[in-house]
């Protein structure tokens, strides 16, 4: 966690607001494996990193409520009664969402005022927006002794992004970024929303984060898109959701679903396997086998799901390409942001420079790279 972060947030609500703030810290959050198995009632792998978003809160003396967004340094006023989506409202939407899902709830709000900033990378597929909105409900939560659990706040989260920003998301991104533990990669299951730590020891190995800084412009519609084929095709299947399905149920209606839906229902299923894989490997300490699972994620994901981009594959090539890299894929939704990669720590610096240089050449743009650290979920933080 940015300790300067918290100070620069505090700071700026103070300037701001002339008073001192509650703080609180919602970290972003990374995927081992698992990826569009969340919505589909399935398994998925995260764990909260130590970046995300610091929130400074108050109560106002005013009608209104006022956010300050930090980075952007932009301000937004409000009235508590009259909530609706803005239109190209972008963070706004987030902030309103949460509070009219709080509001749907029976609960009574007064106004307030809030700061808030990251040190989350921008389109780096580290769910800065579910940080975002745990970070609001959360610290709204402190604020007023609302009493809401932490299951409730991240239903609230995943809400406001399906109602006001019009992204269907499943619960993971909220879930890993609220329960987060240190050192420890969560299996979850999206259907209980129940989860087991596992703690990791990489040893002489280490998590990368490679971005491509690209976003392909059909991330959120084809999020959409996918969810509906995996709803239709558990309809058929006539069960609640894919994570019920067997490789042989899909096979039973083959004939009556397209072979670009069967390919996607099919990575949906192999993908729940890899993650209960994973979490064996990790019990054993077995990394190789870990990055392995990874390898296999990346070509479902690029073959039959079909969410990838020439830049996420590229990097992902180069990567095996690498004795010292034991695997790597896409992580989160698609179209671009980052591929996770697991490297060997004394081969890190050349294995950068190699990838920095080819992926340039190749595509006439800079990637970036990351080193995270597994992270404790949403709290209170102090200003030290």
């Amino acid at each position: 966690m940015n300790k300067d972060l918290i100070k620069h947030i505090n700071s700026a609500f103070k300037v701001e607001f002339n008073t001192n703030p509650i703080l609180v810290f919602a970290p972003g959050r990374i995927n081992l494996i698992g990826e569009h198995t969340d919505y589909n009632d399935g398994f998925v792998f995260p764990a909260a990193i130590d970046k995300g978003i610091v929130a400074a809160i108050q109560k106002s003396e005013s009608k209104y409520c006022t956010v300050l967004a930090v980075d952007k340094n932009e301000k937004f006023k409000f009235l508590l009664e009259t909530i609706k989506p803005i239109e190209n409202g972008d963070w706004r939407n987030y902030v309103l969402g949460v509070i009219s899902e709080i509001q749907k709830k029976r609960i009574t709000l007064k106004p307030f005022e809030i700061a808030f900033g990251g040190d989350i990378p921008r389109g780096a597929g580290m769910s800065s927006s579910a940080a975002l909105e745990n970070s609001i409900v959360f610290s709204l939560n402190e604020l007023f002794n609302l009493n809401l659990s932490k299951n409730e706040m991240i239903a609230i989260s995943q809400k406001a992004e399906h109602n006001y920003v019009g992204v269907k998301c499943g619960i993971m991104d909220q879930y890993a970024s609220m329960f987060g533990q240190k050192n420890s990669a969560l299996l979850l299951d999206c259907r209980s929303i129940a989860s087991t730590p596992y703690k990791i020891d990489f040893s002489e190995y280490q998590l990368l984060f490679i971005n491509t800084n690209v976003k392909h412009n059909l991330s959120e519609s084809a999020y959409n898109e996918r969810r509906l084929v995996c709803e239709k095709i558990a309809n058929l299947l006539q069960i609640s959701a894919l994570r019920d399905a067997s490789e042989n149920d899909l096979l039973n209606i083959k004939n009556k679903i397209s072979e670009e839906d069967y390919q996607k229902a099919l990575c949906v299923i192999q993908e729940n396997k890899r993650v209960i894989k994973a979490s064996n490997a990790i019990q054993k300490n077995d990394l190789k086998t870990l990055g392995a699972l990874l390898y296999e994620s990346h070509q479902g994901l690029q073959k039959q799901y079909k969410v990838s981009c020439d830049e996420l594959d590229f990097l992902v090539e180069k990567a095996k390409g690498y004795p010292d890299a034991l695997g790597a894929r896409m992580m989160g939704g698609g179209f671009g942001g980052c591929t996770i990669n697991i490297i060997k720590k004394d081969a890190l610096d050349i294995f950068k420079k190699n990838i920095a240089k080819a992926y340039y050449k190749n595509f006439n743009t800079n990637c970036s790279f990351y080193i995270v650290n597994l992270s404790e979920g949403t709290r209170v933080v102090e200003n030290t």
